[in-house]
């Protein structure tokens, strides 16, 4: 006897339930309607805003799609009709001459009445003699939340100048956030160890390469560039640390030209909430960069698929309340 079609929808429900997804609802018409009532109402704050002026700034890192400015003016285009109320800027990779420039861009553009950029998180190089004086000068900036730097290697992360200057950001009410490879996750969970007092931001699901995760059957265009099993240690090692928080960010871009599903992020997507825990996620777009591998929206509304199933609760932290309280936004 052939399957009633509320058994079949039922069977497709669970094993889309298995696998970390939901299925979007549809009306009565068939058409789909997003994840959920909720859930497509849900205010967002982008913790990882990049914007550039190519007039004002030199990028050296720039290739298409990014080859070109993006303003204020443009964001607001990407996000329309997404409830996006606040967002943080990210640094943007400035020559390091051009910094305190940056800097000033963006205090500036927060102190515009009306502007959904609330904060910022600046360049700085933790490995420098004159990081002390450089960060000094933001001493006490209600928008500067925090610096990102980068290590030349994993070494650099036990330098002793690094770890005091790590120290500093923590005497200064700052943050730190993290952008580091996979195959540098084990050496920053000792770097966090060694800084208990300073509050870090893994970047990016610890750049986690979605290659590694396809499911069986699909076509990858490369070799994944990790381990999967090493991956989740090193994730769930940073995870059991209280002094750092993860952005659900970074994943769409790593694969430019190939097209991805909901099945092949949420592998990535559900550990780190899983280890980091409802109260230490937080969402990023990664705007413009995620154009590497589809729109802001489409990351959007791909996450939004992914965790429709937890708790409405702990989708409104991911999405809102955890960003709002960890960088102090108003």
């Amino acid at each position: 006897m052939a399957m009633n079609r509320r058994r079949f929808l039922k069977r497709v429900s669970q094993a889309a339930v298995a696998t970390g997804l939901t299925l979007p609802l549809r009306s009565k018409g068939g058409e789909p309607q997003g994840d959920g009532n909720s859930a497509s109402l849900l205010p967002i704050v982008d913790t990882h805003q990049h914007l550039w002026d190519l007039r004002k700034f030199k990028l050296r890192w720039l290739s298409p799609p990014l080859d070109r400015s993006f303003t204020p003016k443009d964001y607001l285009e990407a996000t329309q009709g997404l409830n996006v109320v606040k967002a943080v800027y990210m640094e943007v990779a400035v020559p390091p001459e051009q910094r305190v420039q940056e800097a000033e861009y963006v205090i500036e553009l927060c102190q515009q009445p009306g502007s959904v950029t609330r904060a910022a998180v600046i360049a700085g190089s933790p490995a420098d003699e004159g990081f002390e004086r450089y960060i000094g000068r933001f001493k006490g900036s209600p928008y500067i939340k925090g610096v990102r730097g980068s290590f030349s290697s994993a070494k650099q992360m036990n330098d002793k100048q690094v770890v005091r200057n790590l120290h500093l950001l923590s005497d200064l009410g700052l943050r730190f956030d993290l952008n580091v490879s996979p195959l540098s996750l084990a050496e920053a969970a000792r770097f966090v160890d060694q800084c208990p007092d300073t509050r870090f931001i893994l970047n990016h699901c610890g750049n986690a390469d979605p290659v590694a995760f396809f499911p069986a059957g699909r076509v990858a265009p490369r070799p994944p560039q990790h381990s999967p099993e090493q991956w989740r240690q090193d994730i769930s090692r940073l995870g059991a640390k209280a002094n750092i928080i993860c952005k659900i960010s970074g994943i769409v871009s790593r694969v430019p030209g190939t097209p991805l599903a909901a099945e092949d992020l949420a592998p990535i997507i559900n550990h780190c909430l899983d280890a980091f825990g409802p109260d230490r996620v937080v969402f990023a777009g990664d705007w413009p960069v995620c154009l590497r591998g589809m729109p802001l929206r489409d990351w959007i509304d791909l996450l939004k698929r992914v965790v429709a199933s937890r708790p409405e609760q702990d989708r409104h932290k991911l999405f809102h309340d955890n960003a709002v309280k960890f960088y102090g936004l108003t």
